[in-house]
């Protein structure tokens, strides 16, 4: 291990899925993140992705941070938790801020993102992350980083994710009750595409698809900015439910089978390969073909991975998509599942695990890590923005964090004009 010093933190990944619940830490330094331990549990606590119940989800979660400390010999108090779910939207929006010819400066960049958060929000729903897409200074259009061009008026266009307030404060109560502060609350595929996309897929066009549990979770990127994110609800578990019932055997063996002798596409099964099928009920074991399994396994995966291509098509951003696909999550670990993606999706795929982290990475090694060690990479850009007094840019993460307190800020005078006025109100009733 490292030895640490002042410029040397500690990052924690809270990857809270349907099916397991994942926590990661890693280790920030100049050098970059090292991973120093990997905590992971089965979760039941959850359906598509929102807690359904409190308890179980409290429980996964004690026990994969006690996992993880064990391994990394730190004690974890913050964290940085993902959300997910079909209650996740995606929006447009746009914002203007006056420059007057003066070079464009950090503040000016927070004052355009804050104005493009300015649009209206259902009571029930909270901004949760401000994406920007494309900086334009005096209609040239086009650019990442405005910081230090001149001009005398500056947009940005953005696309805003918007999520429901009482399933992210359930995430939070739920960590909350384990003794954890949560630094910030991360959409889960924003996670992973940060965890295994590179720079030249984000620029040239990139469709990050994150198969979990409960749902499906698509972000795209074009010329290196988020052009949209969206949840379908369906996921791994949709295929295990129907491998129980077409099986007629437990959801705990219909699982195992799916991991083990799971396979999407039915012609890369042989026709003498043999599975042995728990009965349900008192139901001795018995044999079936291989190959039933896998069809039963191949028309669910075709409808995802079709309901994915339509989203696509919907966006009008196919053909942008000159990188193709990248599979993340535990669902697409079936044999065959990339081969079956390129299919229906009719683009080149490949099978998404974390990169850009050292330490005990074969921990790590998989698709199914991505979220976590993305929320790691989220959290260190984060502290790398806290440092910076002035940051190059500001990160998905500094976005949210700028938000949020600039909502305080806006309320902290009204509060204050409120505790005076009560005060003035004392004093005239006094004398």
């Amino acid at each position: 291990m490292k030895g640490r010093t002042d410029q040397t933190e500690i990052v924690v990944g809270l990857d809270i899925g349907t099916t397991k619940v994942c926590a990661v830490v890693g280790e920030v330094d100049s050098d970059g993140i090292t991973i120093l331990g990997v905590g992971n549990v089965p979760c039941r606590g959850l359906r598509k992705g929102v807690v359904s119940n409190i308890e179980l989800t409290v429980r996964s979660i004690r026990d994969a941070v006690e996992q993880a400390q064990n391994m990394a010999g730190v004690e974890i108090r913050t964290v940085y938790a993902g959300v997910a779910g079909s209650h996740i939207r995606s929006a447009s929006s746009d914002g203007v801020a006056a420059v007057m010819g003066r070079e464009v400066g950090r503040i000016d960049v927070e004052r355009v993102l804050e104005g493009a958060r300015a649009i209206p929000v259902d009571a029930d729903r909270q901004i949760l992350h401000v994406l920007p897409r494309e900086y334009i200074v005096d209609n040239q259009d086009g650019i990442r980083d405005p910081i230090g061009m001149s001009g005398v008026r500056l947009q940005v266009r953005v696309n805003l994710v918007t999520a429901a307030t009482s399933c992210v404060q359930n995430v939070i109560r739920c960590a909350e009750r384990c003794g954890l502060t949560v630094a910030d609350v991360v959409l889960e595929p924003l996670a992973s595409a940060e965890a295994v996309l590179s720079e030249d897929e984000k620029e040239i066009g990139v469709a990050v698809i994150d198969v979990g549990g409960g749902t499906t979770d698509l972000i795209l990127y074009v010329e290196g900015g988020i052009a949209h994110t969206s949840v379908i609800p369906v996921g791994g578990n949709n295929i295990t439910s129907d491998v129980a019932a077409g099986l007629r055997t437990p959801m705990g063996e219909a699982e195992r089978l799916k991991r083990n002798s799971g396979c999407a596409l039915g012609r890369m099964v042989g026709d003498d390969e043999e599975i042995e099928v728990p009965g349900v009920g008192g139901h001795p074991p018995r044999k079936a073909a291989r190959r039933v399994l896998s069809d039963i396994i191949e028309p669910r995966a075709e409808e995802m991975f079709a309901l994915v291509r339509k989203r696509i098509e919907d966006t009008g951003l196919l053909e942008q998509l000159s990188a193709g696909a990248v599979l993340t999550g535990g669902a697409v670990l079936l044999e065959g599942m990339t081969e079956f993606a390129e299919e229906i999706l009719g683009m080149p795929v490949r099978m998404g695990s974390p990169i850009g982290v050292s330490g005990i990475t074969q921990l790590v090694q998989g698709p199914q890590f991505a979220t976590g060690v993305g929320l790691v990479k989220f959290g260190a850009q984060a502290l790398r923005d806290a440092r910076s007094p002035i940051a190059p840019t500001l990160s998905h993460a500094a976005v949210s964090a700028a938000g949020r307190a600039a909502s305080r800020s806006v309320s902290a005078p009204i509060e204050e004009e409120a505790r005076k006025s009560k005060f003035f109100d004392w004093l005239r009733a006094a004398f």
